[in-house]
C-alpha cells in the first residue's frame, strides 16, 4: 500500500486550490531549471531507471520511448503531443490531473520537450472535456504570465511554447497516429507504422506522444530520483499509479496508489468492498473496456500490474477497474461494450469495419439465447480473425473483451441459449392458441 509520503498528485481530489502558488507550495516547479540543467540525456538516463512505462494503456517504456527521437535537430522541428483524449471506457484520471494539479502536466511537458529537443508542445484534449480545458488553459496562461513558458522558460534558456488542441470526442483519436491526423486537421484515423511518429509524427516532424500520467510524474520521478520511484511495485512494474474503480462497489473512486497492489487490497481498501460483500463478485474488467475479464477466482490472488494481468490473459491497460457483481448480466454487458466498439470503429480496416458489427449483432442475440451452440466457437474464430489484422489496436479491443467472456462464461452463454430453446415450443404453442 502506498504511503502518503510516496504520492504525487497531492490534490487528485481538488481539495487545494489548483492554482500556481498553491502548485508551488505542494512541490510543482520546484528547481525545474536545474533539472533542465544535467542536460537532456541525464533526463532521459533517469526516466529509463526508474522504469515508468506509459500510463495511456500499453505500457511502453517511457524514457526508452523518449529516446527514439533524433539527437540533433534538422530542418524539421522536433514536438511533444501529450494524449489527453482519455475516451476508454471506464477511465477518468487524466480529467483529474488536468482540473486539480494541472502544473504538474505543463511542467512534466517542459522537462519532456527539452529532453527530446522540443520547443513545442501540443496537449490533445477529449471533445467532451470542456471544463477540464478550460482549468488547463487558465493553468497553461498563469504558467506564461509567470515565466515558466515561453522564452527562457523558467529561466533555463529554453524557449518553450504550449498549446491546447481541442478534440471532437472521437474514441479512435486515442490512437497516436489518428491523433496526429486530427491534429492536422484530416480525418482522424490511424496510420501505417512504419514509419514511426519518432522519424515522421506531426506535419512529417520527429514526435513523441505520450499520456497525461505519464508526462505529469516526470518532475517528480527528477526530483526525488529514479531509484525512488523504481523502489515502488514489483521489477518491470515500477511507481505509483492512479486507478479508476467504479461498478458494483460501495464507493467508485479515483485513487493513487503503488503498482503491483492486489486488486482485492485495492477494492477492499480504497471502495468500501465489493456491493454485496466480496464473495458477490462475479468479474472485473481490470483495465478500462479494451480489455478482457476476470472472474472472481481470479480476482482474488491477482496484481495490479502489467506482467501479472498479462499472466491471466487480461491487462493493466489505463487501470480503469470496473467491478461486475452476480446481478450482472454478463453477456448483456459485453455486447453493450461490443455496441461502443462497433460505433467507435473508423471504418478504414475490413477486419474492424465488418468485424465489430458482425460480433455485436451475434453477441446481441446470444444475450437473448437465439443462437446456435456452433456460434460460440464460429464468434471465437471471428475475433481471432479481427485481433492482429488491424492498422490500429482498436480490432484487438473489440476482440479481447469477447473472448474473455468465451473464456470465462462460456457456460453462461450456453444455459441463455438452452432456456430460450425450452421455452420457445412453448411460446409457440401459445401464438397459435392465440389464433
Amino acid at each position: 500500500m502506498l504511503e502518503d509520503k510516496d504520492r504525487i498528485f497531492t490534490n487528485l481530489y481538488g481539495i487545494h486550490d489548483p492554482g500556481l502558488e498553491a502548485a508551488k507550495k505542494r512541490g510543482a516547479w520546484n528547481s525545474t531549471a536545474d533539472l533542465l540543467s544535467f542536460g537532456q540525456d541525464w533526463i532521459i538516463d533517469q526516466m529509463k531507471a526508474s522504469g515508468l512505462r506509459g500510463r495511456g494503456g500499453a505500457g511502453f517504456p517511457t524514457g526508452l520511448k523518449w529516446s527514439f527521437m533524433p539527437k540533433e535537430v534538422g530542418e524539421r522541428p522536433h514536438y511533444l503531443i501529450v494524449n489527453a483524449d482519455e475516451s476508454e471506457p471506464g477511465t477518468c484520471k487524466d480529467r483529474e490531473i488536468m482540473r486539480h494539479d494541472p502544473h504538474l502536466l505543463i511542467e512534466g511537458c517542459l522537462i519532456a520537450s527539452y529532453a527530446m529537443r522540443a520547443h513545442a508542445c501540443y496537449i490533445y484534449i477529449r471533445g467532451e472535456y470542456v471544463d477540464e480545458r478550460i482549468a488547463l488553459e487558465k493553468a497553461i496562461r498563469e504558467a506564461y504570465d509567470a515565466g515558466l513558458v515561453g522564452k527562457d522558460a523558467a529561466g533555463s534558456g529554453w524557449d518553450f511554447d504550449i498549446y491546447v488542441s481541442h478534440g471532437a470526442g472521437a474514441y479512435i483519436c486515442g490512437e497516436e497516429t489518428a491523433l496526429l491526423e486530427s491534429l492536422e486537421g484530416k480525418k482522424g484515423q490511424p496510420r501505417l507504422k512504419p514509419p514511426f511518429p519518432a522519424n515522421a509524427g506531426l506535419y512529417g516532424c520527429p514526435s513523441t506522444v505520450n499520456n497525461v500520467e505519464s508526462i505529469a510524474v516526470a518532475p517528480d520521478i527528477l526530483r526525488r530520483g529514479a531509484e525512488w520511484f523504481a523502489g515502488i511495485g514489483r521489477e518491470g512494474n515500477t511507481g505509483t499509479k492512479l486507478f479508476c474503480v467504479s461498478g458494483h462497489v460501495n464507493k467508485p473512486c479515483n485513487v493513487e496508489e503503488a503498482m503491483s497492489i492486489p486488486l482485492k487490497e485495492l477494492i477492499e481498501t480504497h471502495c468500501g468492498g465489493v456491493r454485496g460483500g466480496w464473495d458477490n463478485l462475479k468479474a472485473v474488467i481490470p483495465g478500462g473496456s479494451s480489455v478482457p475479464l476476470i472472474p472472481k477466482d481470479i480476482c482474488d490472488d491477482v496484481l495490479m500490474d502489467f506482467d501479472a494481468l498479462k499472466e491471466v490473459k487480461s491487462g493493466l491497460g489505463t487501470a480503469a477497474v470496473i467491478v461486475m457483481d452476480q446481478s450482472t448480466d454478463i453477456v448483456k454487458a459485453i455486447a453493450r461494450i461490443a455496441y461502443f466498439y462497433k460505433h467507435e470503429s473508423c471504418g478504414q480496416c475490413t477486419p474492424c469495419r465488418e468485424g465489430t458489427g458482425w460480433m455485436w449483432r451475434v453477441l446481441e442475440r446470444m444475450a437473448r439465447g437465439e443462437a446456435e451452440h456452433s456460434e460460440i466457437e464460429t464468434l471465437l474464430d471471428v475475433t481471432y480473425q479481427v485481433e492482429g489484422h488491424t492498422i490500429c489496436a482498436l480490432g484487438d479491443a473489440a476482440a479481447w473483451p469477447i473472448q474473455g467472456l468465451i473464456r470465462h462464461f462460456r457456460g453462461e452463454i450456453e444455459e441463455r441459449i438452452n432456456q430460450y430453446r425450452s421455452a420457445k415450443p412453448h411460446v409457440q404453442g401459445a401464438a397459435v392458441a392465440a389464433e
